[in-house]
């Protein structure tokens, strides 16, 4: 699959909405990721292209795997 910045932010940041549980990492994510992006209010994962929901895919299976790390 072709990988292109979009897709890895919406993926990204609708992840880190979805998951995030008051101020953890993923907030702190969130909120760094918000400076530059601005989501449209539609944004959900059946909006995702295939590639965006491939990758929030992956970020959801780390998460439960535990391999999710945070930066």
């Amino acid at each position: 699959m072709f990988w292109n910045r979009f897709d890895i932010v919406e993926a990204h940041y609708l992840f880190c909405r979805d998951y995030h549980v008051g101020m953890c990492d993923l907030y702190t994510r969130l909120c760094h990721i918000r400076e530059y992006f601005r989501p449209a209010p539609s944004l959900e994962y059946d909006t995702l292209s295939e590639n965006g929901q491939v990758i929030y895919d992956g970020l959801v299976l780390d998460l439960n795997l535990g391999n999710f790390h945070t930066f």
